[in-house]
């Protein structure tokens, strides 16, 4: 097969990363489009993930996203633009663009993020709850400062996380309390409106639900990124005291869409790949 017919490779790259519905609607949005190119599964362990990186060309592999546990990891080895200077601050990016040997970092899951809670619940001088202090507890964390939350609370397992998390945000915005909590119920998340669940808790069927019944309210907005399982543990428990909730499909949907407008240049097609990615998500059990 000459170079011209082989197809651009894409992908998601993470460990786990099997559990990932990006594969669909992304090749929907290529066959729509008509673009030769593939999206796949990079589940690459960590020792494995410098080899993959030099491997990129060799393999066709053009872009791709970045789920847990190398959003933060794999800062050191792109480039950011100039525009994009305060990824360096937030020190989280998910989507790579290849050209040539330069690796372009990006986070689309900001703009996703914000994009998919708007459409749910405004978080503007309201009381927040984030579990989870990782690359994507950062782009959570950003997005609701730059929508003037009233106060953010953090908590993660990792002290050292959580303070940097804290501090990241105070840099940016050092009007906005703060607080880091040493564990869950120090977040008092009954005199929160919105509770983000930023970690991979609820991915695998033997996960814990993180709280109890008694530490929801319900006119709290709980949301988890994860989206599959599309009902986590967490979100059934929120809607059995009446909470509203969202899962993280639709931040999928969105960073997708942006990720696939920086890699191929064409405005994506965001029909097909809702549709897509909603067949998927049908044949995703709730836990």
């Amino acid at each position: 097969m000459d170079k011209e017919s082989t197809p651009k490779i894409y992908g998601v790259l993470g460990f786990p990363a099997k559990h990932s519905l990006s594969p669909a609607m992304h090749n929907a949005a290529f066959r729509a489009l008509h673009i030769n190119a593939e999206y796949q599964i990079f589940e690459v362990k960590p020792e494995g993930l410098n080899d993959f990186l030099q491997s990129l060309s060799e393999k066709d592999i053009y872009g791709f996203n970045i789920t847990v546990p190398y959003k933060e990891k794999i800062l050191g080895s792109v480039t950011l633009d100039a525009e994009s200077f305060y990824l360096r601050q937030i020190g989280a990016i998910n989507t790579i663009v290849r050209e040539e040997n330069i690796l372009r970092g990006f986070n689309t899951d900001i703009p996703g993020f914000a994009r998919h809670l708007k459409e749910n619940f405004d978080p503007s001088h309201k009381r927040v709850a984030i579990l989870g202090a990782g690359g994507a507890g950062k782009a959570v964390a950003y997005v609701l400062a730059s929508y003037a939350a009233a106060e953010i609370a953090i908590f993660d397992i990792d002290r050292v996380k959580a303070n940097n998390l804290a501090q990241m945000i105070k840099g940016l915005f050092p009007n906005l309390p703060i607080l880091i909590a040493n564990n869950l119920d120090e977040l008092k998340i009954k005199e929160k409106d919105l509770l983000v669940n930023a970690t991979p808790v609820g991915l695998k069927a033997a996960d814990p639900c993180l709280l109890k019944e008694e530490m929801l309210h319900k006119h709290l907005f709980v949301y988890d990124l994860v989206y599959n399982p599309r009902e986590t543990k967490l979100l059934a428990l929120a809607k059995k005291v009446g909470a509203k909730t969202a899962n993280g499909s639709g931040m999928l949907l969105y960073q997708g869409m942006l990720s696939f407008e920086k890699w191929t240049g064409k405005v994506a097609p965001e029909t097909i790949m809702r549709n897509a990615l909603e067949k998927e998500l049908e044949g995703c059990n709730t836990l």
